[in-house]
């Protein structure tokens, strides 16, 4: 082969493999992470899960799951940032992202201005949940009761600035209701002391306490989702009283800003798919979760919403985190 067409063939298998033609590749030409904020076995992670394996044999890739747990989901939050924006690393962003742009005083990404939305994945209401104790079968008797000026009602929290307290607190904007706030490391020890009767109530996953409902150690007045829950359908709902009320966690992914469109609408396509089996939608069902879809447009719009609606509630209940 001649000099002049050896060098050619050599220019051309370089600019091939180089970041800009791999870039130009159909998407995704390699495998994707999904980085999530919290420990493995904690509902996003589940979900994630659930879907990751799946949404890479529709991309025709790998999809893996990487923890990054710590600072309520923000070490990873921070993490995907700053990763490039070319969809092969993806945040498995929810409510707590939302909550920590008001939350926190101090934070090196904007949930807004640094991510694009992607999809919806799935929600996860709470249960309002009393002691037996409370001669209260209605959320209209349980305001009743806490709207009482001597009422000193408690209600247990997986922690200060958790979704749990803040739907607590959400209820007291909207009913303007006496209630005191006692903060838990965790969902076990708050439950015990729900149990033990040494708080009142406590907003919780359904999963977590039905059991104790069904058993009649705790009783159940009502759901925080816009819609009553198959897995409780009988429980009412609090939007049944307070119009427009909704809380609870959701997940969803999101990509680095400035991510190609094509990618963003090809990750969309996968998980909107994935989301439609039967199987997936059971086993999230079986979880106390309901599955979410959409557009990543409709994704950034409940985004938005999300993080408006928070930060009325943050700040109304004056809660921050340095």
């Amino acid at each position: 082969m001649p000099i002049h067409r050896f060098v050619k063939a050599v220019a051309i298998v370089t600019a091939a493999c180089s970041p800009a033609a791999l870039n130009a590749q159909v998407y995704p030409a390699k495998p994707i992470r999904i980085v999530v904020g919290f420990t493995p076995g904690a509902g996003v992670d589940i979900a994630m899960r659930l879907i990751a394996p799946k949404v890479g044999d529709s991309l025709g890739q790998q999809v893996i799951v990487d923890n990054r747990p710590g600072a309520g989901g923000n070490i990873a939050a921070e993490l995907v940032a700053r990763a490039p924006a070319d969809g092969y690393t993806l945040f498995a962003s929810g409510a707590p992202a939302a909550i920590s742009q008001t939350l926190y005083s101090k934070l090196s990404y904007d949930l807004i201005r640094d991510f694009d939305a992607v999809a919806l994945v799935a929600g996860t209401p709470l249960l309002l949940v009393v002691h037996p104790s409370l001669p209260a079968r209605t959320v209209k008797e349980f305001l009743t009761i806490a709207k009482q000026p001597r009422s000193e009602l408690t209600y247990a929290s997986t922690g200060n600035g958790s979704t749990p307290h803040l739907t607590a607190e959400m209820l007291k904007m909207h009913a303007g209701i006496h209630i005191l706030h006692i903060p838990y490391k965790g969902t076990p020890p708050a439950l015990t002391d729900l149990l033990s009767g040494n708080v009142t109530f406590m907003f919780a996953n359904t999963l977590s306490v039905l059991p104790h409902v069904q058993r009649g150690r705790l009783r159940a007045l009502a759901i925080s989702s816009a819609k009553r829950s198959a897995t409780v359908p009988a429980v009412p709902t609090i939007a049944e009283t307070y119009k427009g009320f909704e809380s609870g966690t959701w997940y969803g992914l999101a990509a680095p800003s400035g991510t190609p469109k094509d990618a963003i609408v090809r990750l969309n396509d996968a998980v909107v798919q994935v989301m439609k089996l039967p199987e997936v939608r059971e086993k999230l069902l079986a979880q106390g979760s309901e599955p979410l879809t959409g557009s990543a447009r409709e994704a950034d719009a409940y985004v938005r919403a999300e993080v408006a609606k928070w930060s009325k509630v943050v700040k109304a209940a004056n809660v921050r985190i340095e």
